[in-house]
């Protein structure tokens, strides 16, 4: 997190308090809190721990911290009196992780001196029009600030905090495909990310899962999905791990992007 996007953090502040009241309301009671409450729920959502906003009524605001670190938390759920509650609301957590992973910039560790290390192999990187050339790596170092805010900039050219950090993903299986030393052209990220998308959507139609009643049906933004930059809500609300996890959809993207991988040699270690 090395810029802070002051609207999308108010953008959030408001989804946060959608989620206990009327979403056309959440707006108004945002602006109606108290310092005290105001502070309260920005420090919930910059300090990167689980919490919840128990009610959330005219001048009233109740926010309940689980001090679960985030990026320890990813497949834990609190097993106490709140499962009932919480099984209620699994649906979209992972959308409003991503929601607000976007919003303050948040990226996996080590991310920056993976994107050095994919320009090494890779010519450039384009994002929403964008590039960033191999050049920078003759520039800067892997761990320099500057190089980190050349990748911030790239990737603040998309506007939406759940798409960009879609990206974010991509770039770090980019970057476990170099490790592996599979040969990477010239990347368009996005393209990356909306193959991976229509990847997600030919398992849905096949499982019949709940993209079928809305984007797989030809009718996109159903009843239960509401899209964004065109990609449907259940794959933004999809865990990253397991078997219809988005990063599989990435990886499955990524290698069906590598070109000749027939003439790779690929070292199986037997035990």
């Amino acid at each position: 997190m090395l810029r802070l996007r002051v609207g999308l953090i108010i953008q959030v502040m408001a989804s946060e308090l959608a989620l206990r009241c009327a979403p056309e309301n959440a707006s108004d009671l945002l602006l109606s809190l108290s310092p005290f409450e105001m502070k309260t729920l920005l420090m919930n959502i910059l300090s990167g721990r689980e919490f919840t906003v128990k009610s959330a009524t005219s001048g009233a605001l109740s926010v309940t911290a689980s001090f679960v670190n985030k990026r320890s938390a990813a497949g834990t759920f609190l097993r106490s009196e709140q499962e009932d509650e919480s099984s209620r609301h699994r649906q979209g957590q992972w959308l409003r992780r991503r929601r607000l992973d976007g919003a303050l910039n948040r990226v996996p560790g080590g991310f920056y001196p993976r994107v050095w290390a994919v320009l090494e192999r890779c010519p450039a990187l384009q994002v929403r029009g964008q590039s960033l050339l191999a050049s920078v790596t003759h520039e800067m170092t892997p761990g320099e600030l500057k190089f980190a805010l050349r990748v911030e900039q790239l990737l603040n050219s998309v506007p939406e905090p759940e798409y960009r950090q879609l990206f974010v993903e991509a770039l770090m299986v980019l970057g476990l495909a170099v490790e592996n030393a599979l040969p990477v052209g010239p990347t368009d990220v996005e393209a990356l990310v909306r193959s991976a998308h229509e990847l997600f959507l030919e398992d849905q139609r096949r499982c019949r899962g709940n993209s079928s009643l809305c984007c797989c049906s030809g009718r996109p933004g159903g009843t239960w999905c509401r899209p964004t930059a065109g990609l449907c809500e259940h794959f933004y609300d999809s865990a990253p791990s397991g078997c219809f996890g988005t990063m599989t959809y990435l990886v499955r993207a990524v290698a069906s992007s590598v070109q000749d991988l027939s003439c790779i040699q690929l070292e199986c270690a037997t035990s």
